[in-house]
């Protein structure tokens, strides 16, 4: 099938005290993991999916933590989904507030999206946040009254989900390759400001980039969404719509950074595979790149909706375009 993109957006109600962290993302995942892990692995005693007999066919492997014995870069391949974690500082929430939070689901892994659904009951019982004394040491909770299908680019939603309600809706609602180039032709050829809006973390030639550089962003990009295509699209075709044999690794190092406003934030989570803390710290803020920019568009596109950089996964590596 060819690649899309599913962006669900959840609406919660908090019922107890809820307090949040800078940056909740990690958070958020390890509910998700575990509301999933909870309710559908039939191995619990296995110590991870990768030492599971049955991870080719579990779907709890296949949404959470996908393995691929014939990757070429190892067993991991990038997860199926990433989460859109509420933007700001820590917040605490009271009884009655609105809390609303994004996951976004690639390609053919949206055939799962009932065992997410079904997942529901479980995150509601898991909590979130820290453990408070008002909460007798416990984490908030919170109940899920919506769960919305919604088109980024085009601001149109369908409701999959209202508490009360008998069934579950199948979404119609996807972000296809042709929608990406339809929105990238709109942005100007000459200069672009890209607003990261969570920590953006990225690796290049094995060392960390503390300042905005846009060569190490287009490679990073242009693999990730090559590994997604490759693992939950058809396999075998670029979602990028412009043909062309160009080498946008090599074209990026004409683009020149005009204007940074970005800073390094610190952050860490807490990694119960590795049993210790680990840093996602990363780039936030704006930063305005300038030159010939149009073979990058769309691909820059795409970035604002698969994310770039490490733990995406956690809600990391989220901008937004802005002319």
């Amino acid at each position: 099938m060819a690649f899309a993109i599913y962006p669900l957006l959840f609406t919660t109600e908090v019922v107890t005290p809820l307090e949040l962290d800078d940056h909740s993302g990690a958070s958020l995942r390890g509910s998700l993991f575990n509301a999933v892990w909870r309710r559908f692995c039939l191995n619990k005693t296995a110590p991870s999916c990768a030492e599971c007999q049955l991870h080719t066919m579990c779907p709890v492997s296949t949404l959470v933590a996908p393995l691929r014995e014939e990757n070429t870069r190892g067993r991991d391949i990038p997860r199926p989904y990433i989460i859109l974690p509420p933007l700001g500082n820590a917040r605490l929430y009271m009884p009655g507030d609105r809390l609303i939070f994004g996951i976004t689901l690639f390609g053919s892994i949206i055939q799962l999206l009932p065992y997410l659904m079904l997942s529901l009951s479980q995150i509601e019982e898991n909590g979130l946040g820290r453990a408070l004394p008002e909460n007798r040491g416990q984490r908030g909770r919170f109940r899920i009254v919506r769960v919305e299908s919604y088109h980024p680019l085009h601001d149109e939603r369908q409701v999959l989900y209202q508490v009360g309600q008998a069934q579950v809706q199948t979404p119609a609602k996807a972000v296809t390759a042709s929608d990406v180039a339809t929105e990238a032709a709109k942005l100007s050829s000459d200069a672009l400001t890209l607003n990261f809006l969570t920590p953006t973390r990225l690796i290049d030639r094995e060392r960390l980039v503390l300042r905005a550089e846009f060569r190490p962003l287009v490679q990073r990009l242009q693999e990730r969404l090559h590994s997604l295509v490759a693992a939950y699209g058809d396999g075998d075709a670029s979602p990028l719509t412009d043909k062309e044999d160009v080498d946008l690794v090599a074209l990026a190092s004409e683009i020149r950074c005009k204007e940074d406003k970005t800073r390094w934030e610190e952050v860490r989570s807490y990694s119960n595979r590795q049993k210790r803390s680990m840093p996602i710290s990363g780039l936030l803020g704006p930063v305005t790149f300038a030159g010939p920019l149009a073979p990058f568009r769309e691909l820059l596109v795409w970035g604002q909706l698969i994310h770039v950089g490490k733990s995406v996964v956690k809600g990391n590596g989220w901008y937004t375009i802005e002319q």
